[in-house]
């Protein structure tokens, strides 16, 4: 099933808040964005037959006519796509590089999508639409490199195609990626990849279907996405939402609905300056892999708030996550009025993510280090896992709950080593005061399938408060 529009999603983007609050760690002052004037109007030449572009119209690309008018365009302007007619309202195309102050707005009735010839995204000659050594074989289908202040708007629709077959191959984008597995990296292009572009915007989209993650921002300094859907079906492999990346500061994602096979956001911090700065406000999470930060964090990540977010149905809630080859320090990360229900790991702070292959053996020097963690009125709806995990005794987990409560504790299996936890001063009902070094478990534990290793310590006496209220927080995808 293919999500669409629906007057629910319209109401729920019209009722935010003009500004967002002053507590959120995006250092700018964010502000619901607005679509800026047009320097050029494209008419739709194509048609749709049913969720897709109609089979005789596959070969027509509007790869050119968009690109010369966005070279074309002013900055503070933007090149409008629109549909023509009620069943010419499509557009075809290979990879796009947005420009400088430019936005492009694809208006509500009409739909961007992405050409199915792995040729149209060859990096070089005949590597995307393969499995290889390595990845990164294909172009994007949007393209933003050192383009400020550029865009892309509108109620209307990106869809990626990642799930119709590839011209002249009886294979799809997921089906490659899950032939991966087996070794090899896909090379699947991505749906909108970012770098050097500061002060970017992303504005009440819709994205479908992206062969790859749908979003990616690196070393750049201001992202907004504001009033986002994003959906791809939960067994589409590495299908993230949106990543802020590398090197990334002053990223707001507000008013979201995610629906991915992966990360719904996962924040990164591989080698260069510190990513830090990021709020993920007021936002709902379907299937997927959750709220992650990782895996590399070895360029350090801090000031990261996550307020107001439901999680419904995903594989991981609130996720942490590196190893000994690429971690780093991560710190002052606030989760606060956050509601999960139907997730397998609902709370993973973990040190070993993934361990690559021994004959790879690279070196492991980069230690990931976990502090100032803070869980604040988190409630959590079924059952699932804790798993609450440090290095080693010297880079221990630091974390705090306050006001954490599991509505039935004992179907919470809970696993804890080399992690300092603070409780209060609201309840956390898994009652980490049983713990104490070297594993021992003082009486009044009754958790089931509970597995604690290493050096444990915690402090606190927590108080009586009411759980976190979500009887108002789970809402469906937006769907026509």
């Amino acid at each position: 099933m293919t999500p669409r529009r629906t007057r629910h999603f319209r109401i729920a983007v019209l009722f935010a808040a003009a500004v967002l609050p002053s507590q959120a760690q995006d250092s700018r002052k964010v502000s619901e964005p607005a679509i800026p004037p047009a320097c050029t109007v494209l008419q739709a030449k194509l048609g749709r037959a049913g969720s897709s572009i109609a089979f005789d119209d596959e070969s027509k690309l509007d790869t050119a006519r968009i690109q010369a008018a966005l070279d074309g365009c002013a900055p503070g302007h933007a090149v409008v796509l629109r549909r023509s007619a009620v069943r010419t309202d499509a557009f075809l195309s290979g990879p796009l590089d947005l420009r400088k102050g430019v936005a492009l707005v694809v208006e509500r009735g009409a739909y961007l999508y992405a050409s199915r010839n792995p040729r149209d995204y060859d990096r070089t000659p005949g590597a995307c639409g393969t499995i290889a050594p390595k990845g990164g074989g294909c172009r994007a289908l949007i393209n933003g490199d050192n383009v400020a202040g550029a865009a892309v708007m509108g109620e209307g629709v990106i869809d990626g195609r990642g799930g119709e077959s590839l011209l002249g191959q009886p294979l799809t984008w997921w089906n490659l990626a899950d032939r991966a597995r087996k070794g090899g990296n896909q090379n699947n292009p991505r749906l909108i990849m970012l770098r050097h572009c500061d002060n970017f915007t992303l504005y009440r989209i819709t994205l479908l279907n992206g062969p790859m993650l749908h979003v990616g921002f690196s070393n750049g300094n201001g992202f907004t996405a504001w009033g986002v859907r994003i959906w791809s079906p939960q067994r589409a492999r590495n299908t993230d939402g949106i990543d802020p990346g590398s090197s990334s500061t002053n990223v707001t994602i507000a008013y979201c609905y995610i629906h991915t096979g992966d990360d719904q956001v996962a924040i990164k911090a591989g080698t260069g300056a510190p990513t830090t700065h990021l709020s993920i406000l007021h936002n709902h999470f379907y299937t997927g892999h959750g709220m992650s930060i990782g895996s590399e964090t070895n360029g350090g990540a801090s000031a990261i708030l996550v307020s107001d977010l439901s999680i419904d149905g995903a594989d991981i809630g609130l996720h942490i996550k590196s190893d000994q080859t690429r971690g780093g320090l991560v710190q002052g990360v606030t989760y606060e009025d956050v509601c999960i229900r139907g997730t397998r790991d609902p709370v993973l702070m973990e040190t070993s993510y993934a361990a690559y292959p021994a004959t790879a053996d690279p070196p492991k020097d980069r230690l990931p280090e976990y502090r100032d963690i803070t869980l604040r009125n988190v409630r959590v709806e079924g059952e699932g896992r804790v798993r609450l995990e440090g290095l080693d005794e010297n880079h221990r987990l630091g974390m705090r709950f306050d006001n954490v409560v599991f509505d039935d504790p004992s179907k919470i299996g809970l696993s804890v080593r080399h992690a300092a936890v603070t409780v209060g001063p609201g309840p956390f009902n898994l009652v980490l005061q049983g713990l104490v070094l070297q594993g021992l478990v003082l009486q009044g534990l009754d958790l089931q399938d509970l597995d604690v290793h290493g050096l444990v310590r915690v402090e606190g006496m927590p108080a009586r408060v009411s759980p976190n209220a979500c009887e108002a927080k789970f809402v469906p995808f937006p769907l026509e």
